[in-house]
């Protein structure tokens, strides 16, 4: 039972590291209001190395629908500009000389479905995460019953496994429907 119960603990943790990367993801799926982590993926030529963003300048929300990002060095000001302005954001910054600002426009309608969608491709790659590990950890413990493992063993392990898979499957589902209700709270 300690070898299925290792496998048991090592499914639990890529089922829960499923769960953590869709949250990630979705974090990155703006829901109307401006939020920081929306400008993580964003990099910065800065002396020649793009680098994040976040590591060259500080990045706030004054406001629910300013983003205020305050450069470190002046002298990349236009820099960000660029970059934010070359991501797929469809952001349009404004630089003050001190600050660049951005104005997050209020969401249509046909966008929040739009990204409703989008929420629901990402909870389906995080339940498809979960399947695999549920589908490798049934694969290992059926195979030790050559190790002399006992049926009953076995079904009790494969029952537990399931019942992980059910309870993240659960928690993807919370997930975007939290995250679909926000894109839509107008």
């Amino acid at each position: 039972m300690e070898e299925i119960q290792m496998y048991l603990d090592e499914a639990n943790e890529k089922m829960n590291n499923a769960v953590k990367h869709l949250v990630a993801e979705l974090g990155k799926i703006r829901a109307g209001k401006a939020m920081p982590s929306m400008l993580d993926g964003i990099r910065v030529e800065y002396y020649g190395t793009p680098t994040p963003l976040n590591q060259v300048a500080s990045i706030n929300t004054p406001d629910a629908r300013t983003i205020m990002i305050k450069p470190w060095e002046k002298t990349i000001i236009h820099e960000i500009e660029r970059a934010i302005i070359n991501s797929d954001l469809g952001f349009n910054p404004q630089g003050d000389g001190e600050n660049v600002i951005i104005n997050v426009p209020a969401l249509t309608e046909e966008r929040r479905r739009e990204l409703v969608k989008q929420v629901k491709a990402e909870g389906e790659n995080g339940k498809v995460s979960i399947r695999n590990a549920r589908h490798e950890v049934l694969h290992e413990i059926k195979g030790l019953k050559e190790e002399g493992i006992s049926e009953d063993d076995i079904k009790r392990g494969e029952e537990k496994v399931q019942q992980l898979t059910d309870n993240h499957t659960k928690k993807v589902d919370e997930v975007i429907a939290h995250k679909e209700e926000e894109i839509m709270t107008v």
